[in-house]
């Protein structure tokens, strides 16, 4: 789960420092932790806690690659996506995903998610004892999380997406006006221009609803935590 949480799991910390802090987290909650392994089947149970743990973390980032993907969408409509760099986190990005992504972690962190998450994680071992885990009814809830990412992805980028979409109507229009005007050099700067403006405007929303999506966090894990209890 460590592996896969926003921000603790991010790649700019060095391999050993996320060890270090896994172990430091599993001393920590070994007192507390009741683990009892009733079943002789060691390995198997070992891969069932793996596979839940990754599932637990893939809720939890789902929203964050939601908001790379809004990105990606932002930079194709606004012809910034050319303009690519290599993101340690994702992967090949671009600098509004990056953008974007840094403001989400921010109000991530600012609404202490992350003490959640650690509490779910916790109390997952009280409900769900170990061994005991349903990895078959656990398969329906993460493919609902992933067609809910791009739902995500689409709110978020529909503003410049929207605007992008008029724009290029219009533009249109007057090069069946107007055939001489080259607008192609004509159309790059008005949708730089108007994507950064509706970006700028649009930072308060996108603040808001990502407020409501990282507390919907809570309620995707608790899901999770539901169906792979059967």
């Amino acid at each position: 789960m460590m592996s896969m949480l926003p921000f603790l799991s991010s790649s700019y910390f060095p391999g050993r420092v996320k060890i270090g802090f896994a172990v430091a987290i599993a001393l920590i909650l070994s007192p507390i932790v009741e683990f009892k392994v009733e079943r002789p089947e060691i390995p198997l149970v070992v891969m069932r806690e793996i596979f839940f743990g990754m599932a637990l973390g893939f809720s939890a980032r789902l929203v964050f690659f939601a908001v790379d993907m809004a990105g990606q969408l932002m930079s194709v409509s606004t012809g910034l996506s050319m303009s690519s760099v290599l993101n340690p986190e994702i992967g090949q990005s671009t600098e509004i995903s990056m953008v974007y992504g840094i403001f989400a972690m921010f109000i991530f962190l600012s609404m202490d998610a992350h003490h959640d998450l650690i509490t779910i994680f916790i109390k997952s071992y009280e409900w769900i004892p170990a061994g005991h885990i349903d990895i078959q009814n656990l398969v329906a809830p993460i493919i609902f999380m992933g067609s809910k990412m791009f739902i995500i992805a689409i709110k978020i980028s529909a503003p410049v997406v929207v605007i992008m979409l008029i724009v290029n109507i219009l533009l249109g229009f007057i090069y069946k006006a107007v055939p001489q005007i080259n607008i192609f050099f004509v159309a790059y700067p008005v949708y730089i221009v108007l994507g950064f403006t509706v970006m700028i405007i649009s930072i308060p929303v996108f603040t808001y609803v990502m407020g409501g999506y990282f507390s919907g966090i809570k309620d995707d894990m608790l899901r999770a935590i539901a169906a792979a209890k059967g």
